[in-house]
């Protein structure tokens, strides 16, 4: 501090010796022009102006694209929303496991099949039972979370999982022989792939996900499961 003062004082000295006075003005303006200049580029305002970030109003939901009209489609008509939203998992899930692990031509009516399972069963019977799961369970405490996870996946999952075969063998045309046959070799199967998915999903699902956004986590997750369902459920 004492060299810095020092400096300052002798630099004083030699513009007072030269005849040459500090202008307080030109040196107050550098300042504000400096200030200016460095200072808006870490405001919040000048930030939210800056073309790195998206305008929220002219994109619906802010950063997310659609989400907003999302949201609003939840709280209007939440079962039609939910089916597409497992419309659109179970069918992401069937191309890609027809891309990646099937091989061959596409199977458009495979494709089709499960789309129509996930818009017709998976998001309405996903509504009704997870809004009623809630209603008599209330809580995100532990005891609360573990007893919905086994009534998911001791109850519901069997439950499903007969409702999936018996729809696919059904679109197939095969006797109710044949899938009863199907149920007996492969239903323990699925379901055993279940338990070794699920129970941590829907820990985390019925723990931190709210009601509302329950199916979409769900569907999120299951794009990936639904490539091994398509797998058993095609016989293949």
């Amino acid at each position: 501090m004492k060299l810095l003062s020092l400096l300052f004082v002798s630099s004083t000295l030699a513009v007072s010796a030269f005849g040459v006075s500090p202008n307080p003005s030109v040196t107050k303006s550098a300042h504000l022009k400096t200030d200016s200049i460095v200072k808006p580029a870490f405001r919040k305002d000048s930030a939210v102006t800056s073309p790195l970030f998206r305008d929220a109003t002219l994109v619906r939901g802010g950063a997310v694209p659609g989400w907003q009209a999302y949201n609003r489609a939840l709280d209007e008509s939440p079962l039609t929303a939910k089916a597409f939203t497992s419309l659109v998992g179970w069918a992401l899930g069937d191309v890609l496991a027809q891309i990646f692990i099937g091989g061959g031509p596409f199977d458009w009516k495979r494709f089709i099949t499960l789309s129509a399972f996930g818009f017709l069963y998976h998001g309405p019977s996903g509504h009704y039972f997870y809004n009623w799961l809630d209603s008599k369970i209330p809580g995100k405490d532990g005891k609360s979370v573990a007893l919905k996870v086994a009534i998911d996946q001791i109850c519901w999952c069997p439950i499903f999982m007969t409702v999936f075969f018996t729809y696919l063998g059904l679109c197939n045309g095969d006797s109710f022989a044949t899938i009863g046959t199907k149920l007996k070799n492969d239903l323990l199967a699925a379901c055993q792939g279940s338990w070794k998915v699920w129970p941590i999903v829907h820990t985390v699902n019925f723990k931190f996900v709210s009601n509302k956004y329950r199916l979409l986590f769900l569907n999120a997750v299951q794009v990936a499961f639904n490539m091994f369902l398509s797998i058993i459920g095609s016989g293949k």
